[in-house]
């Protein structure tokens, strides 16, 4: 049947995909939209298996805190190509999503995926995208995060790199928090305190330490003891609170805090584009 440039604008205002496309899935379909619809859906899937095995390596990282900074989330998108990252639709999904995150209280990729937003479940949304865009889109990464303190969040240039940080109180000065949050960012701090660093951590770094000391001709006894200087330099690197504050090296992010009479962080999620594919 013929079908009219008319028909053909409006399905493609109404679901993204190209003017071809809409027109195939029109003529498919003999002019049902509803069907034209499920066929351009049922064609986002097939594109969605077929680039299964692609890399999706770029992509974004967007978060949502609330006003009163007692609850937030985030949530990584990627796709193939940068273009389609800094494509303004892209990002708009990507906020849409973090939002039904924060809104539902979703902890998972699976909740998400299964999870209804404008008629769609997330994943159907995300097949949708496919067959717009063309390149392999998922979603990697949700992050819940509820507090009696405070979250804030940072967002890297770029939306490569995000950080929440949870204050164990209050905190009103933006630039105190920030500056916490852009350290995170920077010197990737493996826990906020030293319990919180994993104990099989803590024994390969002084196993290591150890042995270096050995290697240089010291004494068991003395390598033993020296090992722990070591361990301690360690957790001035890779402990939030320990580690010299990157705007002021005499001090340690503790003393920073402290001299500010500003609340302590309790907890923090550094998220890092691709870093857990």
């Amino acid at each position: 049947m013929s079908i009219s440039a008319k028909d053909v604008k409006e399905l493609r205002e109404q679901t993204g995909a190209g003017m071809m496309d809409c027109k195939k899935a029109l003529q498919e379909a003999d002019g049902d939209f509803d069907q034209a619809i499920e066929v351009l859906r049922k064609k986002g899937q097939e594109l969605t298996e077929k680039r299964a095995d692609r890399e999706a390596n770029q992509g974004l990282i967007v978060t949502k805190v609330s006003d009163s900074g007692d609850k937030a989330a985030a949530l990584e998108i990627n796709c193939e190509t940068d273009f389609v990252a800094r494509n303004d639709d892209f990002q708009k999904q990507a906020n849409q999503f973090v939002e039904l995150a924060f809104k539902e209280e979703i902890e998972t990729v699976d909740e998400l995926l299964q999870t209804e937003m404008d008629g769609l479940t997330v994943g159907d949304h995300l097949k949708d995208m496919v067959a717009t865009i063309g390149e392999k889109i998922k979603i990697s990464r949700v992050i819940l995060a509820k507090t009696d303190g405070q979250l804030v969040s940072y967002i890297h240039p770029g939306n490569q790199l995000a950080v929440l940080v949870e204050f164990e109180d209050d905190i009103d000065d933006q630039d105190i928090s920030k500056d916490v949050a852009m350290q995170v960012a920077a010197m990737n701090p493996l826990a906020v305190t030293r319990d919180g660093v994993d104990s099989s951590i803590v024994e390969k770094e002084l196993e290591i330490a150890k042995e270096q000391l050995l290697n240089e001709g010291k004494p068991e006894e003395i390598a033993e003891k020296a090992s722990q200087g070591k361990l301690r330099r360690f957790y001035e690197e890779r402990v939030l609170l320990d580690q010299k504050f990157v705007k002021d090296n005499s001090i340690s992010v503790k003393e920073y805090l402290t001299q500010n009479d500003a609340p302590l962080v309790t907890d923090f999620y550094r998220i890092q584009l691709g870093e857990d594919q």
